[in-house]
């Protein structure tokens, strides 16, 4: 199931410590090299009227350190080689489980919908996919994606001339829903704080985790999510990578807990798949009594890794940001108040209401439809109109079409 339609080249010579000692005269920084970006793979979708460049480059693991990953750039047939394109597109993929899921795998539906906008499309696989597929994925971690999704776009950028291609430079867009919408704003953060010469046109989020410790507490109070395996996967993700070093059986109860390697982590199962294997909503059903307990130690030093990568706190957004936000109040897999408290926050920073377009309201749900997919709908409409707004062209894609992503 598709949740959503549109939603740096780093650094060639990175240094990290010896993990033995503190760096001295005697003993040097260690110097790792790692490789330029480059293009190794080119795959055409003649049905689509798409060429998806998959590519690696380098950026940094969810610890700081060197690491290459890998990403997508697609080109619809309406940019020619030596013609510009409109601009660029940042998009951010949302959840995925399956290896085969990510972009550079060929899981490009909402890259081949911008097909005809004339814009070019970049997408990172994040780590965890691709390249790095053998590695436990950053699920739900802003900062870290963000990271990636910033290194490809300016890794993108090198390569596209020595493919041929030109662009409006003042042009990009970067958009994401639900995982997806989370990153976008943490692409925000990251570079208003670290890139001073990237302007992003417009941003799109939709139903994103931005208040994470408030998704923790709302699922805490409802004992219930739309999503379980998104659940399951946030805990794992900051257990790990914020080195929490708490045993998986103070978090997780049976099946779920002998079953976390197998459905979760070995990449073979759908989002959908996992879904169905925990079976339940409730959330009491598959974590611990003390994960559930605001009050216990165990809940206190999550909240306290979830806080470190809170996108309502902490940082302060350019006042030239535009951004779009969209959440159904309908839904139970990622609170609206998430929504609602990065607003607030956006405006109490000093970005100008003028500035930002609102778009929460109960958007319902079908009984193949939850609400979380319904946003992605109205999500996928709202950023397609403000494109063709701001890049003054008429809708490329049928609104009916949105039915296929569900």
């Amino acid at each position: 199931m598709l949740v959503a339609v549109l939603t740096m080249f780093g650094p060639a010579v990175l240094t990290s410590c010896s993990s033995d000692d503190e760096p001295s005269a005697e003993q040097p920084e260690e110097v790792v090299e790692l490789p330029e970006a480059r293009v190794y793979e080119t795959v055409r979708y003649d049905e689509d009227k798409t060429t998806a460049y998959n590519f690696e480059y380098p950026s940094t693991d969810p610890f700081g350190k060197p690491v290459m990953l890998s990403g997508t750039i697609t080109v619809g047939d309406e940019v020619n080689v030596g013609s510009p394109a409109r601009g660029l597109l940042l998009y951010n993929h949302f959840t995925v489980y399956r290896a085969d899921q990510c972009p550079s795998k060929g899981d490009l539906d909402v890259q081949k919908a911008v097909t005809g906008s004339g814009l070019i499309t970049i997408s990172a696989d994040y780590y965890g996919f691709g390249i790095t597929e053998d590695k436990q994925q950053a699920y739900c971690i802003a900062g870290v994606n963000a990271q990636a999704s910033v290194d490809a776009l300016l890794a993108a950028k090198k390569l596209l001339p020595t493919l041929g291609y030109t662009w409006d430079d003042h042009v990009l867009f970067n958009a994401g829903y639900s995982q997806g919408g989370q990153t976008s704003m943490g692409v925000v953060r990251l570079i208003d704080q670290k890139y001073p010469d990237l302007h992003i046109t417009w941003t799109f989020a939709g139903g994103g985790s931005y208040d994470i410790p408030e998704t923790y507490r709302q699922m805490i109070k409802s004992d219930t999510s739309g999503m379980p395996s998104t659940v399951i996967s946030v805990l794992l993700a900051y257990n790990e990578y914020f080195e929490l070093g708490i045993p998986r059986e103070q978090i997780f109860k049976e099946p779920v807990l002998s079953n976390i390697d197998e459905w979760v982590l070995s990449k073979k199962y759908s989002r959908t798949a996992i879904d169905n294997k925990v079976g339940s909503l409730s959330v009491s059903q598959f974590a611990t009594p003390e994960m559930l307990d605001l009050n216990s130690s165990l809940s206190q030093k999550y909240m306290a890794a979830l806080e470190k990568d809170n996108l309502c706190k902490g940082w302060h957004p350019r006042a030239e940001n535009r951004i779009l936000l969209v959440h159904n109040t309908q839904d139970i897999t990622v609170p609206v108040e998430n929504t609602e408290n990065l607003y607030r926050f956006l405006i109490e920073q000093g970005v100008p209401e003028d500035n930002i377009i609102y778009k929460v309201s109960n958007m319902g749900k079908l009984p193949n439809t939850p609400a979380h997919e319904m946003g992605a709908v109205f999500f996928a409409i709202h950023a397609i109109t403000q494109v063709c707004e701001e890049l003054d062209i008429k809708p490329w894609i049928d609104p009916s079409k949105f039915t296929n992503f569900l």
